[in-house]
């Protein structure tokens, strides 16, 4: 057998073997286009039309609106596009301060119970009830406990600590912006927890004993080792987390119903309003579009800017 009949005889088996991949990725990439790229490129059809009740039946008859839908949600002078920009600048804050508290409260549990002792194990999985636990019934859980009457919260706060003058009302008013905080954090801190563990397990331990032959302290040994060790870690946390919490419908819509108070009015559940309430599926649409040129933007800088660091670290 000569050396051309050979290598004509493996090339069929190299290429089957290239194609494998692909062909194991096929079934993913197809329900991938199902489940998000056709609902995507179906809502950007629908932010370019006047969608409303009268075509509910015939979506594709609505007439073409251009960039209408648009222009009605960022005039920042009329109605919409003043709650728009209200509903934005509360899901801005309550993003920032929703990951802060989760990645603080993660990262200072997980360095505590790095070091051995009796029960550790009992407190990690305490620890990871939260994350474990169904969002629907976590959150109606919160909504029973954040009642005015026969809530949990008032009574430890007002009737036996007596910390405020009457019975507060969590769930209207300004109050409802610090309740959604508190079920947002209760319910994302155990996964930024359960991350920070995982990365604090590839740290060497020579490195802090080594460290502290040296005389350097607790608090040392976090700066210099702990958080730049988990940089990489912190990276992909933060912007999963970012993600989660910016696009979080589930717990204001569980927590508050349909109509969310005004200081917690987050984007995702006023886009819902907006759509369902008046109607006006092209002005909605036009809206989660802009959520997602906004959302797709800061992913891009933020990576940008990650892998620049993480090139000037290697550098």
């Amino acid at each position: 057998m000569s050396a051309a009949t050979g290598q004509r005889r493996r090339r069929p088996g190299r290429l089957r073997r290239i194609g494998l991949p692909y062909l194991l990725l096929l079934p993913a990439l197809l329900l991938e286009i199902l489940v998000h790229l056709l609902p995507i490129v179906t809502g950007i059809v629908m932010s370019f039309k006047e969608l409303t009740q009268f075509f509910i039946r015939d979506w594709g008859a609505a007439p073409w609106a251009g960039l209408d839908n648009y222009k009605v949600a960022v005039d920042f002078d009329a109605p919409v596009g003043q709650a728009l920009l209200h509903s934005f600048l509360v899901t801005c804050a309550f993003t920032l301060l929703s990951v802060g508290l989760c990645w603080l409260l993660g990262t200072a549990t997980a360095i505590c119970l790095q070091e051995t002792f009796r029960g550790r194990g009992v407190l990690r999985a305490l620890f990871l009830v939260p994350y474990a636990l169904p969002v629907y019934a976590a959150v109606i859980t919160w909504g029973f406990m954040f009642q005015r009457d026969n809530g949990l919260i008032n009574h430890v706060l007002h009737d036996q600590l007596g910390l405020t003058d009457s019975a507060t009302f969590w769930l209207i008013g300004d109050n409802s912006f610090v309740a959604l905080l508190t079920v947002s954090v209760w319910k994302g801190w155990p996964f930024a927890f359960l991350i920070m563990m995982a990365g604090l397990q590839n740290i060497p331990r020579e490195m802090y004993e080594a460290a502290a032959l040296d005389g350097a302290g607790v608090w040392q040994q976090i700066r210099r080792i702990t958080l730049p060790s988990l940089r990489p870690v912190n990276q992909v946390l933060v912007l999963v987390l970012f993600l989660w919490t910016f696009n979080d419908f589930n717990t204001p819509f569980v927590l508050f119903g349909r109509a969310a108070p005004e200081a917690a009015d987050l984007v995702s559940i006023h886009i819902y309003q907006s759509s369902f309430a008046t109607w006006n599926f092209g002005t909605g649409s036009a809206m989660s579009a802009l959520l997602l040129l906004f959302l797709l933007a800061v992913t891009g800088v933020y990576l940008r800017v990650t892998s620049r660091e993480r090139k000037s670290v290697h550098a």
